[in-house]
């Protein structure tokens, strides 16, 4: 072990090569990680004969504005080893496609020399359909070219276009935080197409309609740097310091800039250090809290007192206008 001894040894501090090695790059790009985060952090990526070696939180953001504190520095854990990722060994770097499709396309392939007819070939034939079919959720992926599933896929979508019409094709891009380049490669494709383009939006249930009808804005509009002006700050389904990371300081600065933080959350969550009060709701109360909190808004300042300012915005942002029923109504 005295090749240990001899790494770590004060005198001749060799373990120090490492990092004066981190410094010998050819060139610095700047760059931020597109997986599907809203921060967006700015990067500084050093390059070594074409190889990223290491990454650097960029620290020349412009200031917002007089009041405010800097957005630097921005980062995560994860950004600041996104480059382990790219040279990863399990990094998918190639097409898979179902193997019981992939048999099923080849088979096909070697009787019609038309694509679209081979295509054809397999969702007319109820056995070889229900083959492909019940082998979802099952795994079983196969490495494929990218010429090979490139000709599946288009003969896939002329076939259906043929058959059905171009609206019966439905495609789900990348959510634009993820990759900009591939959301929009493929919205623009299916428009031009006449598919039709899920939202990634669309998968959050109720939450697209649901947020603006009760509040009176999308969800989550607010700048991260606005936290800092407000004096109440209610955090409930977002662990800001593992969701929010590189925001999060804004939270910390606000708190001692006076602002009051209420934190909602069944564990005591790593936000719940910078708050006044921890309420620990159990999974299923959260629903029922709210339902008091408003109670008790409505009653003490629409109710009891006719509060100007808060009825001019319910009328504005909320629905309550349209929940009001003038005629009697009997419910038994």
């Amino acid at each position: 072990m005295n090749w240990i001894k001899d790494l770590i040894s004060p005198e001749t501090r060799s373990w120090e090569e490492f990092y004066r090695n981190r410094w010998q790059h050819d060139k610095v790009v700047r760059s931020t990680h597109g997986v599907n985060c809203t921060g967006g952090c700015s990067w500084d990526i050093y390059i070594k004969q074409g190889i990223v070696t290491w990454e650097m939180q960029a620290l020349d953001y412009p200031l917002l504005e007089d009041g405010l504190p800097p957005y630097e520095p921005r980062g995560c854990q994860r950004g600041i080893s996104y480059s382990w990722y790219l040279y990863s060994p399990i990094r998918v770097k190639y097409p898979y496609v179902r193997g019981a499709l992939l048999d099923l396309w080849r088979e096909a392939k070697a009787i019609h020399d038309d694509p679209v007819e081979a295509w054809e070939s397999i969702v007319s034939n109820k056995e070889s359909r229900a083959r492909y079919q019940r082998a979802r959720g099952k795994g079983g992926f196969r490495r494929g070219s990218w010429e090979e599933l490139q000709e599946l896929i288009a003969a896939a979508t002329i076939h259906t276009i043929k058959k059905h019409g171009s609206d019966r094709v439905v495609g789900f891009s990348p959510i634009p935080a993820m990759s900009f380049l591939s959301y929009g490669a493929g919205s623009r494709f299916l428009q031009l197409l006449g598919g039709v383009n899920l939202s990634f939006y669309d998968w959050y249930s109720d939450l697209p309609p649901a947020s603006p009808e009760v509040w009176g804005d999308q969800t989550d509009v607010a700048e991260s740097a606005d936290w800092y002006n407000s004096k109440f700050l209610a955090v409930m389904g977002s662990n800001l310091n593992m969701t929010r990371t590189p925001d999060c300081h804004f939270a910390a600065e606000s708190r001692h800039n006076g602002t009051k933080m209420v934190v909602l959350a069944p564990d005591f969550s790593q936000v719940s250090k910078y708050a006044d009060q921890w309420i620990p709701l159990n999974a299923g109360q959260d629903g029922a809290f709210w339902m008091a909190v408003n109670h008790v808004i409505l009653k003490e300042f629409h109710h009891q007192k006719q509060t100007p300012y808060f009825l001019n915005y319910l009328k504005r942002y909320t629905d309550s206008p349209f929940l009001v029923r003038l005629e009697a109504v009997s419910y038994t």
